[in-house]
């Protein structure tokens, strides 16, 4: 999936699609720690999905500052990311992990994007900069650990 979150014109729309995409993630999380076989990587996933809750709240926390309803879930695009968890289960962790590597991939481009958007002010710009780099250290982990499986 190739998403377009990042690519708002409004900050608002910005901070609120970011929100919906972290959800998203933490469901896909969810879904991946219930069906990995290995369970030192569902250890690992569990700490990444930390990373992600903490991005919620200071999204919530932007949501809140810009007058704006912070979403408490994710939108219809979690069916995607938590399908292609259940789908990869059939073949097994190696093909979880690459599934999960691809709605990271999703992640890294959305923050990415925000932190060039016009309207980011610089404390939403290093929040999103920092993003960037979880979300980076997140594919990495699991396109390597996938390779060697």
């Amino acid at each position: 999936m190739v998403t377009m979150v990042g690519s708002e014109s409004d900050i608002k729309d910005l901070v609120k699609n970011l929100l919906y995409l972290e959800h998203d993630a933490i469901a896909a999380y969810d879904s991946c720690i219930d069906r990995l076989d290995n369970k030192e990587f569902a250890a690992k996933i569990a700490a990444f999905k930390t990373d992600h809750l903490q991005h919620v709240r200071v999204l919530t926390e932007m949501a809140q500052e810009l007058g704006i309803h912070a979403p408490a879930e994710g939108d219809m695009k979690q069916l995607l990311t938590t399908g292609k968890i259940a789908l990869a289960d059939i073949i097994g962790d190696r093909a979880i992990l690459k599934a999960m590597k691809t709605n990271e991939d999703d992640t890294v481009t959305a923050y990415e994007r925000a932190a060039r958007h016009e309207d980011a002010i610089p404390a939403s710009k290093a929040f999103f900069l920092t993003a960037v780099q979880d979300e980076e250290k997140h594919r990495a982990w699991m396109e390597a650990t996938a390779n060697t499986l």
